[in-house]
């Protein structure tokens, strides 16, 4: 009887034991293969949207089906297939390497302010000569409803281009003018220019337009025309 009583308390006070035990934490699975990427240029083409992003230390080109991406968005990705000196003829160019990805999500909170907005634009140290028949940016904000509706001649320096969204290319031009924090004018038009070229653009001044997203612009032209490449 008593050996029955000394292996019942033995049993009791390893159960209790155990059962002051914490119980192992389950580790959330990660996605091991979930790439982070920032978007440094973008490229649009018919059926699709080129992207040369970073990776922490690397850099490389991207390939996604046609979509809204802009330039210091931050990407997740985890599928993608690798091509080999791929030619596009759309572009007449031959990428070395490029990943070709079904979808590509924004990261929200890094680089995006918690939904896609305009990219960042820093104001450049240039001075640009007005087009005698034209105005300024500094003009054309000062006075934007006068603007309004008109058909307007602005020459400044190609800061952005971005090409295909929406059916047409968007640009961004400087000429060293400002109203306030307004240096910057944001311009649609089919023809394509380069980056760095001073160029006259001739386009109808729309004020308040907003296309979701956070792209709202206060002033900008709209089916512009280029008269003149620098």
């Amino acid at each position: 009887m008593r050996l029955k009583i000394i292996i019942f308390i033995l049993v009791s006070i390893l159960v209790v034991s155990c059962s002051n035990k914490e119980e192992p934490k389950k580790e959330i699975p990660i996605n091991k293969n979930q790439h982070k990427v920032t978007v440094q240029e973008v490229i649009q083409v018919t059926q699709y949207t080129y992207l040369r992003v970073t990776e922490g230390e690397k850099e490389y080109w991207m390939a996604s089906p046609k979509a809204n991406f802009e330039v210091g968005e931050v990407l997740l990705y985890d599928k993608a297939m690798e091509m080999k000196n791929f030619e596009s003829k759309e572009l007449n160019k031959t990428f070395d390497l490029i990943l070709f990805i079904d979808s590509a999500s924004i990261k929200l909170g890094e680089g995006t302010m918690n939904q896609p907005q305009k990219p960042i634009i820093e104001k450049e140290n240039i001075s640009i000569q007005p087009v005698s028949d034209g105005i300024t940016i500094a003009q054309l904000y000062s006075k934007a409803d006068f603007y309004s509706g008109k058909i307007v001649k602005v020459k400044g320096k190609v800061t952005k281009f971005n090409s295909g969204i929406m059916k047409r290319n968007w640009v961004h031009i400087q000429d060293g003018t400002s109203a306030g924090e307004n240096f910057d004018l944001t311009i649609t038009t089919n023809d394509f220019v380069e980056t760095g070229k001073t160029i006259i653009f001739e386009g109808k001044i729309s004020l308040n337009k907003d296309f979701g997203y956070g792209y709202s612009y206060k002033v900008m032209m709209e089916d512009a025309k280029t008269l003149k490449n620098i």
